[in-house]
């Protein structure tokens, strides 16, 4: 075998239809029983495949210009080429984020038909028990079977969502052959509360969002979605910002984006002074939110009795809401892992590793982490090619 790659995910297909259309006789092991499994419960259902507005800063690195020459080399606009030939319909949802119109078994389905076209055979229920570097490649044991190949490319993900499958064995792979594995945490995660007070009205606020909030922690900012839950804080802005925060480091939110709330209440008393204060929340958030926020923050009285100074800070407080999330949900619901195997000892170009002849790492199982909405999927397609054109 030329190359044999270990994960049937994104990146490991994509590696394997480049490799195999070169005329490379390429076989992909999984140990898991399905292929693509994170590619199917992806954006609901419908696989957020990629992002129109794809660039280096949507993804975070130790080394930041890491990402940058697989990127440009293999771009969203030649991922989308691949998709409009094999006539799949798709949208733009978002702030460039494109989803299949039907379901994500349609990217799937594309890829694997890219495999077995080009001759690639993709081989599951395969797991790895031992792999050894020889004077032609590699040899891998896998349950009663012993595999040779002269390339290798581990594939096999991050620590993401275990229940489809995830594990921790490509850093053990890198370790293996003397490669740095920098710290891994869960990113594009939920926040959780244990502050008593404030997770009851979270919990209360169970599956209310609001539109365009801003969140902002360690000099980064997203303006997205928020969701309550009965855990604490979820819904896009909370997934994004989760990326950038650490134990113990407090968020601040902005409820009511698209304006000043402290001059819109005194505005509102100017107008309105014998409206309750919930009445005029409710213009901005459901009446149950409107009526929670007065009764766990503010009072509830007509907005007559409050003088300019309190609705100034009650304004204040919806401006700027700061918490500090007792942690997050972890790895159960993470949709991506940050950390991972040190690129400073990967080729940036090939994905070749430094200390192992023949040897890649692509897509998750590398310290490179994209944003919410499509990135990260791109950096398994781009990732993959990259290798893809030289194993």
């Amino acid at each position: 075998m030329d190359v044999i790659i270990i994960g049937a995910g994104a990146a490991g297909l994509m590696c394997a239809l480049t490799a195999a259309q070169r005329g490379r006789k390429v076989l992909v092991i999984d140990h898991a029983n399905k292929a693509g499994k994170k590619i199917l419960m992806s954006g609901g259902g419908r696989c957020n495949f990629t992002n129109l507005y794809t660039e280096p800063s949507n993804f975070i690195s130790n080394n930041p210009h890491f990402c940058k020459s697989a990127l440009a080399r293999y771009t969203q606009w030649d991922f989308l080429e691949m998709v409009q030939r094999h006539q799949i319909a798709y949208h733009e949802k978002k702030l460039g984020q494109l989803f299949c119109d039907n379901k994500a078994s349609d990217i799937l389905e594309m890829l694997l038909k890219e495999c077995a076209d080009a001759g690639a055979t993709i081989q599951l229920n395969t797991p790895v028990t031992r792999i050894q570097a020889n004077d032609s490649g590699f040899t891998l044991q896998c349950n009663k079977q012993t595999l040779q190949c002269k390339s290798l490319v581990i594939a096999s993900g991050g620590l993401s969502i275990p229940t489809l499958g995830a594990t921790g064995y490509g850093y053990q792979v890198a370790e293996q052959f003397g490669h740095r594995i920098l710290p891994t945490r869960a990113g594009l995660v939920p926040f959780t509360i244990t502050d008593p007070q404030l997770k009851e009205f979270c919990s209360a606020l169970s599956g209310t969002s609001i539109n365009d909030c801003v969140v902002q922690c360690n000099g980064q900012s997203f303006k997205e979605d928020l969701l309550f839950t009965h855990r604490g804080l979820s819904g896009p802005v909370i997934l994004q910002i989760s990326s950038y925060w650490q134990p113990g480091d407090s968020i601040e939110i902005d409820l009511l984006s698209d304006r000043d709330a402290s001059v819109w209440l005194l505005e509102q008393q100017a107008q309105h002074s014998n409206l309750e204060l919930k009445t005029v929340l409710s213009e901005c958030f459901t009446r149950k939110m409107a009526q929670l926020l007065c009764e766990h923050w503010f009072s509830n009285t007509p907005l007559k009795q409050y003088n300019s100074k309190q609705l100034s800070a009650i304004g204040e407080q919806l401006n700027h809401w700061r918490l500090t999330p007792s942690g997050t949900e972890g790895y159960r619901t993470a949709e991506v892992t940050l950390g991972g195997i040190d690129t400073q000892e990967v080729s940036s170009k090939t994905m070749q590793s430094q200390k192992q002849d023949n040897l890649y790492f692509i897509g998750e199982v590398l310290d490179v982490s994209g944003h919410l909405g499509g990135f990260n999927f791109q950096w398994a397609w781009a990732s993959g090619h990259a290798a893809g054109l030289v194993v």
